[in-house]
C-alpha cells in the first residue's frame, strides 16, 4: 500500500516537524535570501518548510500541494504566518502567474514525480528573470547508504531488500536531475550533499513510535502492518541503545538560475 496524501488519517504526516538548524544553515548560504520577496514552496505538504522560509525573513510565499487534505492542515497549523497563502495546485500546474516568484523550493517533491521536464519547464515559467531554484531530494546513492545509529533510513533496506528495487525506480541519480534542469532553460546549476537531521530523540522508544505510526516516511506504507512491526523488532535490536538517537538523513541539493 503506498500512501494516499488525500487521506485525512495522513494529514499530519507532514506537518508536526521543524526543520533542523543543518537545513537553515545550509539555505543561508546557498540562497541569496536578501533578495527574495516572493518565494514557492510547491509539495508544501503541511507547510514545515514553507514556514521555515517565512521564519527567514522572505515576505511573501505561496505554499502548493496537490492534495487539499495537505493543504487544509497546513493553513491550521500556520494562522500565525500572515506572510503565507496555501493554495491546490501541482508541479506540472501550479496555477501562479507567470514570472511571479524570485525563488521556488521543491523539496521531497521529484521522487513522486514521472515527468521532470514538465516540472522544470512549470518552475521556469513562473520564476522571475534570475529567480532560483533550489531541489532537494534523495539520488539513489543518497538512499542506499548503510544503516547506523544516526542514519536510521539505511536498516529499512536491511530488513527489506525489495526496497532497493524501489528506490531505484522512484528515484533520480544526479546526472538526470542536471539534464532536466537544462533541457528547461536553467542555468548556473550548483550541487550540494546535505546531511539533514530529522529529529532528535532521547531514546529509541519514540524512533520506534514513529516507525510505527509510519511518521512522515512514505515508504513505511509500503509495508503492511505486520511488515513494521518486523521492521521494529529488527531495528530494536540493532540499534541496542537506551541512550539518545540523532536521526539523519543524506540529501543531494541542486540550485539552478533562470537568466
Amino acid at each position: 500500500m503506498t500512501i494516499n496524501f488525500h487521506d485525512p488519517d495522513n494529514k499530519d504526516s507532514y506537518a508536526t516537524r521543524k526543520p533542523d538548524m543543518s537545513w537553515y544553515d545550509t539555505i543561508k548560504k546557498m540562497v541569496d535570501l536578501q533578495n527574495i520577496h516572493d518565494a514557492a514552496d510547491v509539495g508544501c505538504g503541511g507547510g514545515i518548510y514553507a514556514r521555515a522560509l517565512a521564519d527567514m525573513g522572505i515576505a511573501a510565499i505561496t505554499g502548493i500541494d496537490s492534495s487539499k487534505v495537505m493543504i487544509e492542515e497546513a493553513k491550521k497549523r500556520s494562522s500565525d504566518y500572515k506572510q503565507i497563502d496555501f493554495q491546490v495546485g501541482s508541479a506540472y500546474d501550479t496555477k501562479l502567474p507567470n514570472r511571479s516568484v524570485d525563488f521556488l523550493l521543491e523539496r521531497a517533491l521529484i521522487h513522486h514525480l514521472e515527468d521532470l521536464s514538465s516540472c522544470f519547464t512549470e518552475a521556469f515559467r513562473i520564476l522571475k528573470h534570475r529567480g532560483s531554484i533550489l531541489i532537494q531530494d534523495r539520488t539513489p546513492s543518497d538512499c542506499l547508504l548503510e544503516g547506523s545509529h544516526e542514519h536510521i533510513r539505511g536498516y529499512f533496506f536491511s530488513k527489506f531488500p525489495h526496497f532497493v528495487t524501489l528506490e531505484m525506480k522512484r528515484r533520480y541519480t544526479s546526472d538526470i536531475v542536471v539534464k532536466a534542469l537544462k533541457a528547461a532553460g536553467f542555468t548556473a546549476i550548483q550541487q550540494a550533499t546535505l546531511w539533514e537531521t530529522r529529529k532528535k530523540y532521547p531514546s529509541k522508544d519514540g524512533l520506534l513510535a514513529d516507525i510505527r505510526a509510519r511518521q512522515g516516511r512514505s515508504i513505511l506504507h509500503e509495508l503492511t502492518d505486520k511488515e513494521i512491526e518486523q521492521l521494529i523488532h529488527f531495528m530494536d535490536v540493532k540499534l541496542n541503545k537506551n541512550g539518545p538517537i540523532v536521526d539523519k538523513d543524506r540529501w543531494t541539493i541542486w540550485m539552478a538560475t533562470k537568466c
